[in-house]
């Protein structure tokens, strides 16, 4: 092989893995962090103390878009929060183009009847999409303080009232309560999704929040004041991950953001391996574009240099993704002609338990005992290995593209309500061409350990197997969940043409 790619490939490997170990031991840095203050004690309010005209008025915005299998569910749980009546504004932030929006129609004006203070904001489009659904509505919003639920979300009744005394301290911008799962149990790729979750819900945002770390919205489940969305410089459209933007301009600008961890909130895991790719797509390319927009910003700004290092890497963690291709395709001619290159690998190992550790050490209810974990913990890395050319693919679209893109919201089916008979086929995401990436990586790796076997022995090539397994089993999962939705829909229609 020609001398200078034979060094192209040593510094592609070299560089990559450097970079990507930073990122693991950040990752162990937030488990370190995250162990040594568990034991701190949360903050306890009681606001049935406060008399009631002291309380503040709450408005509770609701994006939504084609949401017809949750959106009853979900204006039926904010319908029955604990907190005076007068005091609480409901927006509905309808950008919705099939029949959700008759649906939301309807839905708003019986609760009206009851008495609700609710309105119905219908866009007939969806400029900015859910940021612009979001600014659009701060006109009409009567609240001091903002709360946000996406649709397949159902918050506790007593929500509000464990949220507001966080606000107490007038530094406090927002503050953030943790993800449940209601689905959790559907499949094994749901629980390994929810441990996923639960890593960064358990682990990463309470070590950034008790530290004092800059940390990011998670886009629902969370309140807002109202004074710092406006002194942030309200819901920006410049990005699709306009949540972590805002976060993040609120921060710097003096503003903290903290997390409540022993407050759940159940949401709707994506079962469809197509989906997931969809909404992972969606949070990789809206990250890279904070990152563009935030990172000057927030490295020449005045927070402590361990806050602004601590930023960055979050900003850019999905690179790590992208970082995994190159690895792996620098692996193979690294291992043939310049094996030496291989010796920086004990200066890296430890990296390589960061996130698991983060998996191992997070309160879930996705299992029950270390084996059942330690099987999840596997699945999880499986995902990561085989959802890297997705994600690429969505940070090169960031990197290299001028428009924002549009805003693909996961759909949300309502599984523990509708069976997948039931539901539209418009609500399925159709396979990606990508899985046929995803099989030729596969391939890859595969040979790669073929060539590389005989000569660095099977510890040398064994995590190419992850990375086989991996591709493999979201390509494989992704085409047998493709098979399932069109066989039912094959039945249906077989089905209505007898019955008719």
């Amino acid at each position: 092989m020609n001398e200078d790619i034979i060094n192209i490939a040593i510094a592609v490997y070299l560089v990559s893995t450097i970079w990507i170990s930073v990122y693991g031991y950040h990752s162990l840095i937030l488990a370190i962090l995250y162990l040594r203050g568990r034991q701190k004690k949360q903050i306890k309010s009681d606001l049935s103390v406060i008399e009631e005209n002291k309380l503040p008025r709450i408005t509770i915005q609701l994006p939504i878009f084609n949401e017809k299998y949750v959106v009853s569910r979900l204006l039926k749980a904010v319908s029955q929060l604990d907190y005076p009546a007068n005091l609480m504004q409901i927006q509905v932030l309808d950008d919705s183009t099939d029949d959700t929006a008759g649906l939301v129609e309807g839905l708003v004006s019986a609760y009206q009847k009851q008495g609700y203070d609710i309105i119905d904001i219908h866009r007939q489009d969806r400029s900015g999409f859910k940021a612009g659904a979001l600014q659009h509505a701060m006109d009409s919003a009567t609240g001091e303080f903002v709360a946000l639920f996406d649709a397949d979300f159902i918050p506790p009744e007593n929500w509000l009232w464990v949220m507001l005394p966080y606000f107490a301290d007038k530094k406090i911008g927002c503050v953030q309560s943790r993800w449940g799962h209601i689905n959790i149990t559907e499949s094994g790729f749901t629980k390994a999704v929810a441990l996923a979750l639960d890593g960064h819900f358990c682990v990463e945002q309470p070590a950034r929040s008790d530290n004092h770390l800059i940390m990011g919205f998670n886009g629902s489940g969370g309140m807002w004041r109202r004074a710092c969305i406006e002194d942030a410089g309200g819901w920006q459209a410049d990005t699709l991950t306009e949540d972590l933007d805002l976060s993040y301009r609120a921060q710097m600008r003096g503003w903290q953001v903290k997390f409540v961890g022993d407050l759940v909130v159940p949401a709707e895991l994506p079962d469809e391996v197509a989906a997931f790719k969809q909404q992972q797509y969606r949070w990789a390319k809206g990250g890279i574009q904070t990152a563009r927009k935030i990172l000057p910003d927030l490295l020449t700004s005045n927070l402590p240099f361990s806050t602004r290092l601590m930023g960055t890497l979050h900003l850019t963690a999905y690179m790590g993704q992208l970082l995994m291709i190159l690895i792996l395709f620098s692996f193979l001619p690294v291992g043939l002609y310049a094996p030496q290159a291989f010796k920086i690998f004990p200066l890296t190992l430890l990296a390589s338990f960061g996130p698991p550790l983060l998996y191992a050490i997070a309160k879930s209810d996705s299992c029950h005992g270390w084996l059942e974990r330690s099987i999840l913990i596997l699945r999880v890395l499986l995902i990561g290995f085989g959802m890297s050319l997705n994600t690429s693919v969505a940070i090169l679209d960031a990197l290299l593209s001028k428009n924002t893109g549009t805003f693909v919201r996961t759909p949300k089916i309502n599984t523990m309500g509708y069976s997948h008979k039931s539901i539209d086929r418009s609500y399925f995401v159709k396979i990606s061409p990508m899985v046929l990436g995803e099989l030729f990586l596969a391939l890859f790796a595969l040979y790669s350990i073929y060539r590389l076997l005989p000569k660095l022995g099977f510890f040398g090539v064994a995590w190419l197997f992850l990375y086989a397994a991996g591709y493999l089993y979201i390509a494989g999962l992704n085409l047998y969940q493709e098979w399932q939705v069109s066989r039912q829909i094959n039945v249906n229609k077989k089905n209505f043409h007898c019955n008719g």
